[in-house]
């Protein structure tokens, strides 16, 4: 599997993540893991090791900034930690969503006890009707959605659309089954419809200013044209 590469400079490289592809094998999993992970697929293509700057979860695709050198992991991370970096993921949901919405709810933080504030923009993109039933109805509605995380809280995204019935597709855990089945076996797409799209942010080293893009997997690319959605 080659990573495909969206920018490299002396200080980080940035690739398009495939879904299904962890950032890093946990500790206690290293001697079962029987998949390579991304930074084993990029020191594979590259001879080279990286370090992840922030993360995504294995079935989420898209952009993931990678540091060349440990030294140089901490001044990026500070664009997150001071919400200096924009993001932007794109997502397909269940139903007709809000035209546009702020998703204040709070999410369990990474050690699974406490809530902290997170805070997601919604923006509606297209929407569309399938004449494909999905219990109870005899149709099926979907929304593509923009979607802006303000916080960068584990899952936040997934759990967000969640609370407010609008789940994205192809998620087993905060989903709803009957869509994410209805995708699989009617569009053969059984992906997590949440694409990590861009980043945009002024580079701490050299202080030019960014704006990168990770292009949609195939399977967002086939449904963007059986759907008839544009981004613009």
């Amino acid at each position: 599997m080659i990573i495909p590469l969206i920018y490299e400079d002396d200080y980080i490289i940035c690739v398009g993540k495939p879904n299904n592809v962890v950032v890093h094998h946990a500790h206690h999993s290293r001697n079962v893991a029987d998949e390579d992970s991304l930074l084993q697929l990029l020191h594979n293509q590259y001879n080279h090791k990286f370090y992840p700057i922030h993360r995504l979860d294995r079935r989420t695709s898209g952009i993931i900034l990678l540091a060349k050198k440990t030294e140089h992991v901490a001044e990026f991370q500070q664009l997150f930690t001071n919400n200096q970096i924009h993001k932007t993921y794109f997502g397909i949901v269940r139903g007709h969503a809000p035209e546009t919405k702020i998703i204040d709810s709070p999410v369990k933080g990474r050690d699974g006890k406490v809530h902290k504030d997170a805070e997601t923009h919604l923006k509606t993109l297209h929407k569309i009707v399938l004449d494909i039933p999905v219990k109870p109805y005899d149709s099926s509605r979907y929304s593509l959605v923009e979607l802006q995380p303000k916080t960068g809280r584990l899952h936040q995204l997934r759990i967000h659309m969640n609370k407010i019935s609008h789940p994205l597709i192809g998620d087993a855990k905060y989903g709803d089954k009957n869509h994410n089945v209805m995708y699989a076996e009617n569009l053969n797409c059984d992906n997590l419809f949440l694409h990590a799209y861009s980043l945009k942010f002024k580079h701490p080293y050299t202080g030019e200013l960014l704006h990168l893009i990770a292009d949609f997997p195939e399977d967002w690319v086939k449904l963007l044209d059986l759907f008839h959605w544009k981004l613009s």
